[in-house]
């Protein structure tokens, strides 16, 4: 079986010391906004267009760069994490497609959200949390420290 990769871009957004999570309907899970970088975008900008699609909220990320410019080449906001998710997996274990994930930690001016995008979560379905809803929940590890970190990091970046 070959498998199939495609790049997508997460980003935890935060808004007064609280980051926003939406059930995912396939998944049956919480998760920050997100999805597949289009052909002509790049990884940043894929973060920010699908915070907007999902919430209405336009998110300024929290992300460093390198620093580095030449003259055909410059830096990218990197982003916090780079992860890399089995999303079909067979009986047998084998793996047929997985998302290369760039995830980075943005804050937005509100927590009014209002979805702009087709077939969206609607706004009722998102939860804010702050680290002491995120530790007292059952939501999956990696969804709680990467939501802790992120309200770290937009705190820290004030």
């Amino acid at each position: 079986m070959e498998t199939t990769r495609h790049f997508t871009a997460t980003a935890y957004v935060v808004n007064d010391g609280a980051t926003a999570l939406h059930e995912h309907d396939r998944l049956g899970i919480r998760v920050p906004p997100g999805g597949h970088i289009d052909r002509d975008e790049l990884p940043h900008e894929a973060a920010v267009r699908e915070v907007y699609e999902e919430t209405g909220l336009e998110a300024e990320l929290v992300a460093d760069r390198a620093g580095i410019e030449g003259p055909n080449g410059r830096s990218l906001p990197r982003p916090a994490h780079l992860l890399l998710y089995d999303i079909n997996v067979d009986e047998a274990g084998r793996v047929g497609h997985q998302h290369v994930d760039h995830l980075y930690f943005a804050r937005v001016p509100s927590r009014d959200i209002d979805p702009v995008g087709t077939d969206e979560v609607d706004a009722d379905g998102w939860k804010w949390y702050t680290p002491a809803d995120l530790r007292a929940s059952d939501l999956d590890a990696d969804v709680i420290d990467l939501g802790c970190e992120a309200i770290e990091a937009v705190s820290e970046a004030e």
